[in-house]
């Protein structure tokens, strides 16, 4: 006949305080069901585990040996049960997180950074890919959350408008505009922008003719299948100009220089969102979403496709 768990850490309890009653008095059970259920133990053993005594028990010799395993059972099953629990909690487990944007500085680190400090015991996992890429993660579970430039759109599944950031040009520190400490759209004619064929490159494209194309004359745009670091370094090496979101600014790169580029109404600024699958129950994805509600509450709150939002896990 099998033994119980809880016969095993009864038993465990009672060797390790010398007596049924501080071992019942220690696990919050009453000393007659403990010393019934060691009993019932011996008794499915066929052996005799404890010595019993008017000053307490002590094991015996057969009790020392199925002890000495059973300790290494019963340790290891509370910490699955433990670890199970937390992972229910959202306080551990895993969080895969897709983006496109740079890690060197900006929002997204500093909300990582934060969320890191809170569940220290998530392991967090973050891919770097395309925005088709990032969405089929979504849709095939293997990512959690995507992070990509733009408002939020409808889809199946959950979105939230998270923040903006300022449009950089980056410029050679040799370049006439590097003396400005704000460079405007308009003088930027005439320059030779290079930008990744990368996400959010494409992006950062679309804005730039919007600013500085009219009829009969578009911005000369130079597009390389090439990183936004690769992209930096061109810059620094004298072949153009570039534009990047704010984020990237934090890693430096010989010769280049970053100024805020204006035009009349101020600063020009990319929006970024956040979606995920509403079917997807991990909690540690529960927690990241409230988190960015709480660190951005102004802005536009979760938009629903299909599918309910996630539920927040209990408290």
């Amino acid at each position: 006949m099998a033994i119980e768990l809880r016969h095993l850490r009864y038993a465990v309890a009672a060797a390790h305080y010398g007596s049924f009653r501080r071992a019942a008095d220690a696990l919050g059970v009453k000393q007659s069901s403990l010393s019934r259920r060691i009993r019932q133990m011996e008794d499915r053993l066929g052996v005799a585990v404890f010595e019993r005594s008017s000053s307490g028990v002590r094991l015996t010799a057969a009790g020392t040996e199925i002890l000495r395993t059973s300790r290494h059972l019963v340790d290891g099953l509370d910490h699955m049960m433990a670890s199970a629990k937390a992972a229910g909690r959202g306080e551990a487990g895993r969080l895969a997180i897709g983006f496109f944007t740079s890690l060197s500085a900006g929002n997204l680190r500093a909300s990582l950074m934060e969320y890191a400090r809170r569940f220290p015991q998530v392991e967090i996992r973050t891919v770097e890919g395309a925005r088709a890429s990032l969405f089929a993660g979504l849709e095939h579970g293997t990512l959690d959350v995507a992070i990509v430039t733009g408002e939020p759109a409808v889809r199946t599944g959950g979105a939230m408008a998270l923040w903006g950031e300022r449009i950089m040009v980056a410029l050679p520190e040799s370049h006439p505009l590097a003396a400005n400490e704000i460079v405007y759209w308009t003088d930027l004619r005439g320059e030779t922008f290079l930008l990744s064929q990368r996400d959010p490159g494409p992006e950062l494209g679309d804005i730039l003719l919007a600013k500085l194309a009219s009829p009969g004359v578009q911005p000369k745009i130079v597009s390389q299948d090439v990183s936004r670091e690769s992209i930096k370094s061109l810059v620094g090496a004298g072949f153009g100009v570039s534009l990047t979101c704010e984020a990237g600014i934090g890693a430096s790169c010989s010769g280049v220089i970053y100024r805020d580029v204006q035009d009349g109404t101020g600063p020009s600024r990319i929006s970024y969102a956040a979606y995920w699958q509403s079917s997807n129950d991990n909690p540690a994805l529960a927690h990241f979403l409230a988190l960015l509600e709480e660190r951005y509450p102004s802005l536009s709150p979760r938009v629903s496709g299909s599918a309910e939002p996630l539920r927040k896990p209990d408290p």
